[in-house]
């Protein structure tokens, strides 16, 4: 997820005079602060999304969030939950509770939660506080949970109430296409925080929260309670932020505009503004009865407030400045329309992609939001071996000659392919920039690599090393060459560890280098499978006749069969007899499937799954095959339980892990 609470290596902090009295700061008053939030604190686990290299990635992540109502409603940061699977919430004294989202706004960095317990109770509150009042130099709490660490409390002063991202950083403040710093003025302070602070409150010494911390510039920085708690308050009463959109972009005034004012940058084609008259380069002087007045940076988010909090629909009276002279004109705002689509994963196309917004569509230069936008590729995916192979930013609009407007189209088309198994694959119309081309493309969901199994050989049944010089020499048999033994398999052989072979059929073992133990292997493949031949074997200090009969090499590990979870994203196989020899087993015939892979980011990763694994039941459940294992996770996938338990190996111990999907 985008980590906006970032540190820079340094920063000057110009320290004011306060304006107002300095609360007492003794230990009772700071006590008594502390317990009046401390209980409402939360530390909030998710399993965020990322998309990359066309897969959607999950992640756990970690921050802090504050319950404010009796019934369990949470305010939090939108970086922190506004794009995520799973949320569970860890009150302070452990209990973790389930959570789900109300609403986000990632343009203010507000998400509301509401806790899910199993059964209905009341919670403890915290209270909102007037950011406003907030003077420089007062003492003000943080609190959060640090590195997803318990519950903690930081102490600091207020240091600035205006504070405002400086352009060095402002890139690193931008959440799914929306600039935070242009409605949000930071409240500054020096209590410490860090990642995973992100959501908790800032409290001042009456115990109220003044402030939703997010960021970390040199100083603290807080989302102001005022601003924070009527977000909160839209969200818990409608689920998201509606806000009007003029098309007007303002910035500072230049040193060459006279009197007040915000210069007009940008006047987006098409918009309301545009209908109405406004050019780029006006001065905005007023939106209906109030004065628009932008010198500095920190006036900026005050401006844009007047401008997002319109009435939609509702005409608005604007005053404009145009050489020199005011001229009046009305602006009917629509409804703002949000920055970015969402992403989403392609995975039979191995490509992430997603829907266009109208603010995409735009900045594209597209006349309208129809199409499908790749975001990236899998390397070696369909989308990338397409012919030719599709590109990022590509726009998709048809298939087999039938439009595609959004994903879900895309998606609907995919099943029916995947469904009719055509292998004469799909017609693809996507345009790259003003071209409309072509390509065929033939979706495919990954599959597990199965490896051709090799032609048996004889063998037999024992581990030997390399008769050496300076070994043969110690043992007694200088200047000979042979192999010895160093374990026997499958009990009840005639051969014994430590006997030398040094022939078979009267034809001697030129193995003496240590790296000669394919020689005494290339010997009995010349031999066919269940021929008895005659080894010279050295044992007790004599050469003694041991006739032995060739059995079948065992399967090799890479020629074992193999099952592919797409759900989970792991690839499991049948254990090899090389498997079964590994000293941690101690000498245990296990019943059970390797795991071979375990894709990152996948819901097998999270719950901790891990290559090397033998998976011993799945719900209770034993799997000795992957044939076992697959009836099993059908099973799971009809179901779709909210979590799977497996019973795992993992090297010399056992343990269980707890598989908490979202399923789609």
């Amino acid at each position: 997820m985008p980590r906006i609470l970032i540190s820079l290596l340094a920063a000057t902090v110009l320290a004011g005079t306060a304006t107002a009295q300095t609360p007492s700061t003794d230990r009772t008053t700071i006590d008594r602060a502390i317990a009046a939030v401390y209980p409402s604190l939360v530390r909030i686990s998710v399993v965020a999304m990322q998309w990359t290299a066309g897969r959607e990635i999950k992640t756990e992540a970690f921050g802090s969030g504050t319950i404010v109502s009796a019934d369990g409603y949470v305010i939090t940061n939108h970086h922190v939950v506004g794009r995520v699977q799973r949320i569970i919430c860890t009150l302070p004294s452990n209990e973790e509770v389930a959570a789900e989202l109300v609403g986000t706004d990632p343009l203010s960095d507000i998400a509301v939660l509401r806790l899910k317990p199993d059964k209905p109770r009341t919670f403890p509150a915290a209270r909102f506080g007037k950011s406003a009042e907030l003077r420089r130099g007062d003492v003000v709490l943080a609190m959060g949970s640090p590195m997803a660490l318990s519950q903690s409390v930081t102490r600091g002063i207020v240091s600035n109430t205006d504070m405002t991202a400086p352009p060095t950083v402002a890139s690193s403040l931008m959440l799914d296409g929306e600039d935070v710093g242009s409605v949000v003025k930071w409240i500054g302070h020096d209590a410490a925080i860090y990642p995973g602070n992100s959501g908790g409150p800032l409290v001042n010494l009456a115990g109220e929260i003044v402030g939703v911390n997010e960021i970390s510039l040199g100083l603290s920085g807080a989302i102001p309670a005022d601003l924070a708690r009527a977000i909160f308050e839209t969200i818990r009463r409608d689920g998201s932020v509606r806000r009007s959109w003029t098309g007007i972009d303002v910035q500072p005034r230049l040193s060459t505009n006279a009197g007040h004012g915000a210069l007009i940058s940008w006047v987006a084609p098409g918009s309301p503004a545009d209908g109405a008259g406004v050019r780029t380069g006006d001065i905005l002087v007023k939106v209906n009865d109030v004065e628009i007045d932008v010198r500095f940076a920190e006036q900026l988010p005050a401006a844009n407030q007047t401008l997002f909090n319109l009435d939609i629909g509702r005409p608005a009276r604007v005053v404009v400045r145009r050489e020199g002279r005011d001229t009046t004109t009305t602006v009917t705002p629509t409804q703002r329309p949000p920055a970015s689509s969402q992403p989403a994963e392609a995975r039979a196309w191995g490509m992430v992609a997603s829907d266009i917004s109208a603010v995409e569509a735009r900045d594209m230069g597209r006349a309208g939001t129809d199409g499908v936008r790749v975001l990236n590729l899998r390397p070696g995916g369909p989308a990338d071996q397409s012919k030719p192979p599709l590109a990022r930013n590509d726009v998709i609009v048809e298939i087999d000659g039938r439009p595609v407007r959004s994903i879900s189209e895309l998606e609907d088309r995919t099943r029916t392919a995947l469904d009719a198994k055509s292998k004469t694959g799909l017609l693809v119309a996507f345009d790259r920039g003003r071209e409309r081309r072509l390509t065929v493309l033939e979706v495919s969901l990954p599959a597990g690599v199965e490896a051709a199994a090799e032609a048996s050989k004889a063998w037999i049944p024992v581990g030997v090393q390399v008769l050496t010089p300076t070994l043969a020499e110690r043992l007694g048999l200088k200047g000979r060459t042979g192999v010895r033994v160093t374990r026997v398999l499958n009990g009840g052989e005639p051969l014994r560890t430590g006997d030398v072979i040094l022939a078979i059929e009267g034809e001697t073992i030129r193995a003496s280098a240590p790296n000669d133990e394919e020689v005494f292997a290339t010997s009995l493949r010349r031999h066919r499978i269940g021929a008895t031949v005659t080894l010279t074997v050295h044992r007790d200090g004599a050469d003694i006749p041991v006739p032995i009969v060739l059995a079948a090499n065992p399967k090799l590990p890479r020629e074992m069969a193999t099952y592919e979870d797409f759900n989970f994203e792991f690839r499991a196989r049948n254990l090899a007899a090389s498997d079964q020899d590994d000293p941690r087993l101690s000498g245990q015939a296990v019943a059970g499937v390797l795991v071979e892979s375990v894709s990152q980011g996948s819901w097998a990763a999270i719950a901790r799954l891990a290559v090397g694994d033998i998976i011993l039941s799945v719900e209770g459940h034993p799997v000795a095959s992957v044939d076992e294992l697959a009836a099993r996770m059908k099973d799971v996938a009809a179901r779709r339980p909210t979590s799977v338990v497996m019973h795992l190996r993992k090297g010399v111990r056992t343990a269980f892990i707890e598989i908490k999907p979202s399923w789609r």
